[in-house]
């Protein structure tokens, strides 16, 4: 059954909400990827304000991908416990500066990117902004397969660094981009299941949310495992990597099928949040290798 919310009435809001509202971690994530996809696609002399003005144009799109995100699921958020405390259901930020705030830095962000970096780039950017909040945030409240269409531009900001360096998108870029992708989606399974009561309450159409048991939720994280680990050889195959990545991949994929597979047949809430604990720890070490394998 849903709960009704009651909208608190709105403090004077602290630079600390606003901050808040962008989901910082997240940015993190994708100012990793984008900062990898650009420093293996650079060619030697690349200049360093190109990847600062990439690192700044990028952080600006993915905070108001962020803020906007969570404007448009204030009402759902008040409903979840994990995310009730949030600026705006907390009544700590009125909705409509929040949503001025967040078109104004992702407006901000693809406008500099355009000019400061290069227009295929922003394109990219835009996109990725576009597609989560006109269509992975709606499809929330309509299809469990949300998951899968949310994986795309969680993925698109490694492409958006590629370009970003000047390279053009062909198979090595794209290798990037499923690896990305596939990734995702046990990270994602995991963190649902540990919260499929939150997204029961709030009415969105998880996996998890039908899936008491876990079998499911979890067999289809075994699954993308399973066909991320080859996906995430590709690098070295396709030339951008060496021997190093290749068997760092390997034994990381390996771990992380592992885990996959002990949650699959014994799903429970400590083998999931191993899970998604481990998911954390893969993708920056995958793309630590990446990086390091060009350094070398």
């Amino acid at each position: 059954m849903l709960r009704t919310v009651v909208a608190p009435a709105v403090q004077s809001p602290r630079a600390s909400d606003f901050f808040a509202l962008t989901k910082p971690r997240i940015v993190l994530l994708v100012l990793l990827t984008a900062a990898v996809g650009f420093y293996v696609a650079a060619p030697a002399g690349t200049a360093a304000v190109l990847f600062l003005h990439t690192l700044i144009g990028t952080a600006l799109v993915a905070a108001g991908t962020g803020a906007l995100n969570q404007v448009a699921e204030a009402e759902l958020d008040g409903r979840m416990r994990r995310t009730e405390g949030r600026p705006i259901p907390a009544g700590r930020l009125d909705r409509s500066v929040g949503a001025v705030y967040a078109g104004g830095l992702g407006l901000a962000g693809t406008i500099y990117l355009a000019l400061l970096v290069n227009p295929l780039t922003a394109l990219l950017a835009a996109l990725t902004l576009l597609s989560y909040i006109l269509l992975y945030t709606p499809l929330k409240r309509r299809t469990s397969l949300n998951t899968l269409v949310g994986a795309v531009p969680g993925a698109l900001p490694i492409l958006g660094g590629w370009t970003a360096a000047g390279a053009a998108i062909g198979a090595p870029a794209w290798a990037l981009f499923w690896i990305l992708f596939l990734w995702q989606l046990p990270h994602f399974l995991a963190l649902a299941w540990l919260y499929r009561d939150d997204y029961g309450r709030a009415g969105l159409r998880m996996l998890s949310v039908d899936d008491p048991d876990g079998r499911v939720t979890f067999g289809q994280a075994l699954l993308y495992a399973t066909a991320l680990l080859p996906t995430s050889l590709l690098p070295s195959v396709l030339g951008i990597a060496g021997l190093l990545y290749f068997a760092g991949a390997l034994g990381l994929g390996v771990w992380f099928a592992g885990t996959c597979l002990v949650a699959a047949r014994r799903p429970s809430v400590r083998s999931a949040r191993r899970l998604f604990l481990v998911s954390i720890a893969y993708l920056p070490a995958l793309l630590g290798l990446l990086a390091l394998d060009k350094a070398l």
